[in-house]
């Protein structure tokens, strides 16, 4: 027998546990090369049927997967044949075992004192709370690629799909069900994930009665794509693409404005054209911001900080937005800087969330708008885009 494989007896006194009547939960963690590798296992209730849910996390990584009784007894014997150094413990509701192997391959077994705890499948309460888990998603996640054709999400697309969801999230907790017709622009909206899934959550989940959703991108073989997939899922009446530079496109008012993750001044484009279409919401999360990078003047007081090329790229993030959220503050909006997913999953993870229902031009976020542009003596990309607007307001507190 191999130095760090577990016994016979103890082996089935794990199997019985899991598969049995008594299973509450089963954890394993392993170190591998310095990085946590854990898996656990607990039993769960999915469309009225006891399945099992397999959660794994390599490092920083989270996957999850349910399994019916077979598969989970497949994945319980990798489980145990898992080698080297490792915790495991198991839970039911008779008792715990802990089993510890140390890196010398000595096997360590305790148990707990006999207890009498109720067992029980519970919801699969995570997954209903994601927007995407509201409604019958399948055919939507698998046209966009980020299911596969069993309907699982693919790997490579579990980013996108956890993006999504909280962005989605966001719109649950922002936008008002209206009486009409709702209409919303996707600027830049690439490979369409969120232009569909914006549609299918208001309509299916929202209870939207007409939605109007118009996305539009400047490359042609996306903007086909995004029409073939339209077509596919039967909503090409409904969600529509433009092939177009968002500063050349306009449309008769937009309910609400959205962009995830366009690049520089395509974010200050979207914030621009959600202004002059009198949106009511503006939900935008900015990527990469180079053009105050270009502008931002020497500060002896800050050579330190600048010196540093990240830093200085950070601090350019930060004033970006800052400046983005005060202009919108002086044209009515009311604006709060949020993330809107975790910063594991994606650096890029602040959104701007605008809602217009203030006065414009109110003196509080001009001056402290004007303090800190004249503070660090820039002009903000922004502003010149949108100075038929804020000249008024900017003049009147000079």
């Amino acid at each position: 027998m191999d130095r760090f494989e577990l016994g016979d007896s103890l082996k089935e006194e794990i199997r019985a546990g899991v598969l049995g009547a008594d299973f509450m939960k089963l954890v394993q963690s392993v170190r591998r090369n310095g990085k946590l590798f854990k898996i656990s296992l607990r039993p769960v209730i999915i469309a009225g049927e006891r399945k099992f849910q397999a959660e794994t996390v390599d490092d920083r990584d989270v996957q999850a997967k349910n399994f019916d009784a077979n598969g989970a007894a497949e994945g319980l014997e990798e489980i145990i044949a898992q080698k080297g150094a490792r915790d495991l413990h198991l839970m039911t509701a008779k008792g715990d075992l802990h089993v510890r192997v140390t890196r010398k391959g000595r096997v360590h077994v305790s148990r707990s004192a006999a207890m009498d705890r109720k067992a029980e499948a519970l919801p699969h309460d995570r997954v209903k709370k994601l927007p995407l888990a509201a409604f019958d998603s399948a055919a939507l996640l698998k046209a966009v690629g980020i299911a596969d054709g069993e309907g699982r999400i693919c790997a490579s697309m579990r980013g996108k799909y956890d993006q999504i969801n909280e962005f989605l999230k966001v719109v649950k907790e922002t936008v008002e069900k209206p009486s009409g017709r709702f209409t919303v622009v996707d600027c830049g909206c690439g490979k369409a994930y969120l232009a569909f899934a914006l549609y299918f959550y208001l309509v299916e989940t929202a209870g939207f009665g007409d939605v109007r959703i118009v996305g539009v991108d400047r490359r042609a073989d996306v903007i086909a794509s995004a029409r073939k997939t339209a077509e596919k899922l039967g909503v090409a009446d409904k969600v529509e693409f433009v092939e177009s530079d968002l500063a050349k496109f306009d449309i008769d008012g937009a309910d609400m404005v959205v962009s995830l993750h366009a690049c520089d001044t395509a974010t200050d484009e979207a914030l621009a054209k959600g202004v002059e279409w009198n949106a009511r919401y503006i939900l935008s999360a900015p990527c990469c911001q180079h053009e105050l990078q270009k502008s931002l003047p020497p500060a002896e007081s800050f050579a330190g900080l600048l010196r540093q090329s990240i830093l200085r790229e950070r601090l350019c993030d930060i004033l970006t937005d800052s400046f983005r959220a005060m202009i919108l503050r002086i044209l009515g909006y009311r604006v709060q800087v949020v993330e809107f997913v975790s910063p594991v999953a994606t650096a890029r993870n602040i959104m701007l969330k605008c809602e217009s229902s203030v006065k414009a031009g109110q003196p509080g976020p001009v001056g402290e708008y004007l303090n800190l542009r004249d503070f660090w003596r820039v002009v903000p990309w922004l502003e010149t885009r949108l100075s038929s607007l804020l000249a008024k307001h900017l003049d009147r507190y000079r």
